[in-house]
């Protein structure tokens, strides 16, 4: 509208502004009640003729010019720079968006009570699909702006993106737990969510990663992991293995950073000791020492099923 403006009134009089340096006064903002609706009528004109309906005559050139002067002149063109963007998982580099989140917003991580009320209230592929591509959208922003870390993420996505009219109820009634300093610890749990639906429903997760990952398990690695599932809540370490997985293991020359003959464990740890997350104490004296990378898709997929029988079956 504003590029509008200007090739009519044959000025370039607007200047340019990125997301980042984008305030309310920037923004073009009408009513269309208390508005436009007067402007227009305010421009209207009737005449009666016998025998014949109400003839409204409409000032269509000043109505253009009040439009002008009074919502378009003096706002800026709005650069994409800083716009967030929709790509594949694979392409986007993560690692800079959560650290910019967290130099923005400090994060803390979900309690295990909240994480638990959360699988349960997104109980379907399309729900966390969705949840998930709000957050990443949610995140976009904040990396740039920033935000009160105790504000919750469904007032910023009602007050601040003005999202709230196209989002499901259920999703922001789900999300109203959290806050905007819990984003990062939300997407680790959306995204393993998302992979766990889509093994329920029989379809690859890891679809498209290197096939030096994929190796199956032996009959004596399952017995080694169904046992340490029982001896203690293993949530965060799957999480973990989940992200590793998603960020490091996903893109197409991972193989000659990660050799697929290392450790699961030290490999892990070695990622969860980088972002400074404290390594469970049970993984350390439980999870089975002689895995590998090779075999760490089948080792995830496993837990998690594994895990998913166990409490079933408790």
């Amino acid at each position: 509208m504003v590029n509008a403006a200007d090739n009519h009134t044959k000025e370039e009089s607007s200047y340019r502004v990125s997301v980042a340096e984008l305030t309310e006064e920037h923004v073009i903002c009408y009513d269309m009640e208390k508005d436009l609706l007067p402007l227009v009528l305010s421009n209207c004109q009737y005449s009666l003729e016998r025998g014949h309906e109400t003839i409204s005559q409409f000032d269509l050139p000043r109505i253009q010019q009040q439009i002008l002067t009074r919502f378009l002149q003096g706002k800026p063109h709005i650069t994409r720079t800083g716009i967030p963007t929709l790509v594949n998982t694979q392409d986007r580099d993560y690692d800079t968006i959560f650290k910019a989140v967290k130099g923005k917003v400090p994060q803390v991580a979900l309690s295990s009570l909240t994480r638990n009320a959360l699988s349960r209230g997104l109980d379907s592929y399309s729900e966390v699909c969705e949840a998930l591509k709000i957050l990443e959208l949610l995140m976009g922003f904040l990396s740039m702006t920033g935000g009160d870390p105790m504000m919750s993420l469904v007032t910023y996505l009602q007050d601040i993106l003005k999202m709230a009219d196209q989002i499901n109820h259920h999703i922001l009634q789900v999300l109203h737990r959290c806050h905007l300093r819990h984003c990062v610890s939300l997407w680790q749990l959306l995204s393993s969510l998302k992979s766990e639906n889509l093994l329920r429903l029989k379809r690859e997760p890891f679809m498209g990663y290197p096939d030096e990952y994929h190796m199956l398990l032996t009959e004596e690695d399952k017995i080694e992991l169904k046992t340490f599932v029982t001896k203690a809540n293993v949530d965060q370490w799957l999480l973990e293995m989940h992200e590793f997985l998603l960020l490091r293991l996903g893109r197409p020359q991972a193989t000659a950073d990660y050799n697929p003959s290392w450790s699961v464990k030290e490999a892990v740890t070695a990622y969860m000791e980088r972002k400074e997350v404290e390594v469970p104490p049970h993984v350390v004296e439980s999870f089975p020492e002689n895995l590998q990378l090779s075999q760490i898709v089948e080792t995830w997929k496993y837990v998690i099923t594994a895990k998913q029988e166990y409490l079933m079956e408790g």
